[in-house]
């Protein structure tokens, strides 16, 4: 018998498969380690930080989508010059209107009278220009709504324009021609003028004011010349009065 030929053949035939068993092994390490997650992958999730802390932000495949376009609209403005409006209205030139017996005044102003749309008489003092609003018209005596309706009336008692006192006229400012719808316009300096029979007498506007309907000190009596022109406020409504203060020149 050959028994150390017999173990020799079995020791090689042992070493050749503890080397084939390694040889296999190995391969198929290398066969999982190729076939693991791609490192490219969409669903890999890369660590990054900010500066709230750490944070998990996914990679996504950029999009082939393009992005809307953006469209800007621009919108012209356009600045327009005022609107210049010229009268065309010519102002007749001062006149004395006839006038009868100019009426002999009570002491001091009336009250207010409680039937104002009662009749009274109709008596033309003379006429009132005020050129900064392109008033020329005539100016009679009383304040009643039947007077006012025809132009500015003097208050009764009050001085007679050009006298020493304060001479009080009121009018419209949206009925019967609206004598006194644009006096809000008048500033200091602005002329106004009365003519009587008396002669021809020229104030010019101190101030303007806004008072309430019982404000009749308005008619209280001054010292020297002066004149207060007073109409309703504001235009179509009877809540306030506007009041216009007025010293005489000449």
């Amino acid at each position: 018998m050959h028994y150390p030929v017999e173990r020799a053949r079995t020791a090689r035939q042992g070493l050749l498969a503890v080397v084939a068993a390694f040889v296999l092994t190995v391969t198929v390490l290398m066969i999982v380690a190729d076939d693991g997650p791609s490192a490219t992958g969409a669903d890999f999730v890369a660590p990054t930080t900010t500066d709230a802390g750490p944070a998990i932000v996914p990679i996504v495949a950029p999009s082939t989508t393009p992005a809307p376009s953006s469209t800007t609209t621009t919108t012209s403005t356009t600045t327009l010059p005022p609107t210049t409006t010229t009268s065309t209205t010519a102002v007749p030139p001062t006149t004395l209107w006839p006038t009868d017996t100019l009426p002999e005044q009570p002491s001091g102003p009336i009250d207010a009278p409680l039937d104002a749309e009662a009749d009274e008489p109709v008596i033309q003092l003379g006429g009132i220009t005020i050129p900064k609003i392109g008033l020329d018209a005539p100016m009679y005596e009383g304040i009643r709504l039947s007077t006012l309706d025809r132009g500015p009336g003097h208050w009764p008692g009050t001085a007679m324009p050009g006298e020493v006192g304060n001479a009080v006229i009121a009018a419209h400012r949206v009925s019967h021609q609206a004598h006194f719808r644009n006096i809000d316009q008048l500033a200091p300096g602005d002329q106004v003028i009365f003519t009587t029979t008396d002669g021809v007498s020229t104030y010019h506007v101190t101030g303007v004011e806004i008072v309430d309907p019982s404000a009749v000190w308005i008619v209280d009596q001054t010292a020297t010349p002066t004149a207060t022109l007073f109409a309703c406020h504001p235009p179509g409504s009877v809540r306030q009065r506007i009041v216009v203060h007025l010293e005489l020149v000449t």
